[in-house]
């Protein structure tokens, strides 16, 4: 596993949550919420969303519906859940992660339930994968892309590594809700939710931060222009659980 540096505008500046940083300053800011909560983000996960999580991941890779022999590239692939249901269908599973914490977990649990083979660990950045063009069937990116520091880099390096006829799928988190649960939701979010991470975790931050990058990610028709604008076609979005996540699903053609 080896990690890339991409090179930062110093004077241009990006959310972080709702702080703005400057562009340099995200991405180490990012890997520390997940080094601190990497052991315990799993847990995390299933406590906040009450398992709900895991039927998205599940709906994802229905969708998605890989095939036997088919590569897989789970961008911000954290400890593997995404990439472990695509190889159930057969598919060889790549995680990549820009989090090297986040991926010794992962790659520590597979090695523990005796996976040896058709998965595969590799730090890098989501906007520079380590990743020849056209050299991937598949591309996930689950809770990950409203991480990255340039979105619309992200989504072009999603569209070389790809190739023709490959899919893309990304599963995260829709920014607001409708009028009657959105108070509730915001209530959850900025109180119930960082106290579970300290309690949970240790990291009330991290999860303030959560919440706080959900708010500042497009909504859902906006994405789907920004994953069109770099140039992946057939574009289009599922709800899931009123509208609390989405799936974007496009193609490389």
């Amino acid at each position: 596993m080896r990690e890339q540096e991409t090179s930062r505008q110093p004077d241009a500046e990006t959310d972080f949550g709702f702080r703005r940083v400057p562009e340099a300053a995200k991405a180490p800011l990012v890997r520390a919420v997940f080094d601190s909560v990497a052991a315990r983000y799993d847990l995390m996960n299933d406590l906040m969303s009450a398992g709900i999580h895991r039927r998205w991941k599940a709906e994802m890779i229905a969708w998605l519906a890989p095939r036997p022999g088919q590569l897989l590239l789970d961008v911000a692939g954290g400890t593997g859940d995404i990439a472990r249901l695509a190889m159930a269908r057969g598919a060889h599973a790549v995680v990549c992660d820009v989090n090297l914490s986040m991926l010794t977990v992962g790659r520590d649990r597979a090695l523990d339930d005796g996976i040896l083979t058709g998965l595969d660990h590799v730090c890098g950045d989501a906007e520079a994968l380590p990743f020849a063009d056209r050299s991937v069937d598949l591309y996930t990116i689950g809770f990950g892309l409203r991480n990255v520091t340039r979105l619309d880099r992200a989504l072009a390096e999603a569209r070389r590594v790809l190739r023709p006829g490959g899919r893309f799928m990304c599963l995260e988190f829709a920014p607001a809700l409708g009028p009657l649960l959105q108070p509730l939701y915001d209530v959850y979010s900025f109180a119930i939710l960082p106290l579970l991470g300290l309690v949970v975790a240790g990291d009330r931050d991290a999860y303030a931060y959560l919440a706080e990058s959900i708010r500042r990610f497009p909504p859902q028709s906006e994405l789907c222009e920004r994953i069109e604008a770099a140039g992946l076609e057939r574009v289009r979005y599922r709800n899931l659980t009123g509208g609390i996540a989405a799936l974007h699903s496009a193609w490389r053609l």
